[in-house]
């Protein structure tokens, strides 16, 4: 958890300067409030007496009463700085967490998984938070107190001093017992957070699915499953740590009946008085507590530990995908090219893309078709840069996408993914996704270029009509259409298609692709797809197996010179219409 430290702010490390001088002044007044609490029964004693006026009373407790005002008052500013430097620095955590995160390559994503990232990004986050506040309040207040307190009561009386030690003795051999149980629960807690936000995402995702097959039941069993062994881990925990209330209290009220039976026994016998006895009493509570403090911390850092060591994992995890210190100029326009490319996954021996080399020109449409894992998909998102080849070469305007920033190559790209994504906004928001400053008319535009003007008209406001999470309101037709639309909107040099006219019907299917060849003409256009009727008019078409090109050419020659591409085209059309 240190290492977060090093992202405290200069007027952070100013505000806990602040706070030191404010905890040691509210130790002091507490220490002030003992030396009172003594003089005040001294007074009254004297009072009693006649040795004394009702003065010495009055200025004595007005003291008490300053004393434990100044106290209250150092000590309210601690809880508020230490809430607030906490809060700060939790706030620039998740910053960090999340602008790592949208840094990821999928590589990264999948190694993590997506609700483990969501619980290191808020719950580990808050754990971390809490544990500071905690730390922040007690790691400076506490050793001032016993120190001080142990200093002061060593004065007064050793065999009230030996009571205390062995009541300290005993409180922290019973917290360290405590923690030896606790604490390897502790560590195992955020794994199963994990664990369950994994089912209640997969169960929230997938409710159509759940529901068309009636496995409610078997998603109950699986959430029940994750439930119950975080439950028992918290109840375990919880219990544990329920011992620590009555375990303190026979502590304190052990010390408490002994201090007063040896302070009898030495004020019977002359050797001190009651208001050393009183004095000597409160020193052992603050000794107490303060030990107390320190082990209910340290029972309490090993969860914000382990949130502290997943957040580091995050923020410490190398990008696999990075800008380049230096970026090449473009010396092309519009074209991809792949040199001998080969990809496989770090946890996989096998090769996703076997050597694969083909150039697409400014202007050309080259597609891509194969049975389903074929590598399709694969192969089309090396050239965003959402994964980097293993081997090989992909260039973008005669460039290595290596030797390009991100940002400058996505610039380039329209990229439509298999699956319409939208975001929760309006039609008008996502079609201007990737150009926030898009004119109304362009907006239009665009969405006529991918026949989504028709059905967005008919919205009760138009393109303004609103956009649910994930596009939920909308068909998978609809939410094709729109993000055809946002890649038309950024007028891109190069289109990827990845298998984006499935959920359109033939006819739509067909007027999209008019639309595009006559509104982007000279933009090169790279498409996966399962139809032979999307890609019959490709100026290229390379037909993939097993990673492997088994087949590169127009429609006609394919269905002359590879065997796999004609089956496919079979299983489709019939030879007359294929014309064969």
């Amino acid at each position: 958890m240190i290492k977060l430290y090093k992202k405290l702010r200069p007027v952070d490390w100013v505000l806990l300067a602040v706070l030191l001088g404010l905890t040691v002044l509210q130790v002091w007044c507490t220490m002030l409030l003992v030396d009172y609490t003594k003089e005040i029964i001294t007074a009254i004693t004297k009072v009693s007496l006649g040795f004394a006026t009702t003065g010495d009373i009055w200025y004595n407790g007005g003291m008490m009463l300053l004393v434990a005002g100044g106290s209250g008052v150092a000590q309210t500013l601690v809880g508020l700085i230490a809430s607030f430097v906490s809060a700060n620095l939790s706030a620039r955590i998740r910053t960090e967490v999340y602008n790592k995160v949208d840094g990821f390559s999928i590589a990264e994503r999948d190694k993590f998984s997506t609700p483990s990232l969501i619980t290191r990004t808020t719950n580990d986050v808050q754990q971390v938070q809490m544990a500071n506040i905690l730390m922040l309040r007690m790691a400076v207040a506490a050793p001032i107190t016993a120190v001080w307190a142990i200093l002061k009561i060593q004065t007064a009386s050793t065999q009230l001093t030996v009571a205390t030690i062995v009541a300290v003795v005993l409180l922290v051999a019973f917290l360290a017992l405590l923690m030896v149980f606790v604490m390897p629960k502790f560590k195992i807690m955020q794994k199963l957070v994990d664990r369950l936000n994994g089912v209640s995402r997969e169960n929230l995702t997938g409710i159509r699915v759940i529901r068309a097959y009636n496995a409610e039941d078997y998603q109950q069993r699986k959430f029940e499953e994750a439930n119950e062994t975080i439950t028992k881990t918290q109840l375990f925990t919880g219990r544990m740590m329920s011992l620590m209330s009555p375990v303190m209290m026979l502590i304190m009220n052990g010390v408490s009946l002994a201090i007063y039976w040896l302070g009898a026994s030495l004020i019977n016998k002359g050797t001190t008085d009651y208001a050393t006895v009183a004095a000597f009493m409160q020193l052992a509570s603050q000794i107490i507590m303060a030990f107390m403090m320190v082990m209910m911390m340290f029972v309490l850092l090993p969860r914000a530990q382990v949130s502290a060591k997943r957040i580091n994992e995050v923020l410490e995890t190398p990008l696999s995908v990075a800008d380049p210190e230096t970026e090449q100029p473009l010396t092309e326009v519009g074209t991809v090219e792949f040199k001998d490319v080969s990809f496989e996954y770090s946890d996989s021996d096998e090769k996703v893309i076997q050597n694969i080399s083909f150039k697409a020109e400014k202007g050309e449409t080259v597609a891509f078709i194969g049975s389903t894992g074929s590598g399709k998909s694969t192969l089309i998102n090396l050239v965003p840069r959402f994964f980097d080849a293993t081997e090989g070469q992909v260039l973008v305007d005669g460039v290595d996408v290596r030797n390009l920033k991100q940002s400058t190559l996505r610039r380039l790209i329209g990229y439509v993914p298999q699956k319409g994504v939208l975001f929760s906004g309006t039609v008008k928001s996502n079609i201007a996704f990737g150009v926030p400053d898009l004119s109304d008319e362009e907006i239009i535009s665009a969405a006529k270029v991918a026949e989504a003007d028709e059905f967005v008209s008919q919205m009760e406001n138009g393109y303004d009509s609103a956009i649910s999470q994930g596009g939920k309101n909308v068909s998978g037709g609809q939410k094709q259409r729109l993000s055809i639309a946002r890649a038309v909107a950024v007028k891109p040099e190069i289109f990827i298609f990845d298998d984006s006219f499935s959920a359109l019907d033939y006819k739509t299917d067909k007027k999209v692709r008019e639309n595009l060849k006559a509104a982007a003409d000279g933009a090169t256009k790279l498409i996966v797809a399962q139809r032979i009727g999307t890609i019959m008019d490709a100026d290229k078409i390379i037909v993939l197996d097993s990673g492997k090109a088994v087949g590169i050419g127009t429609h006609k020659e394919l269905l002359n010179t590879c065997d796999i591409y004609r089956e496919i085209a079979l299983s489709q059309l019939s030879k007359e219409e294929l014309g064969l």
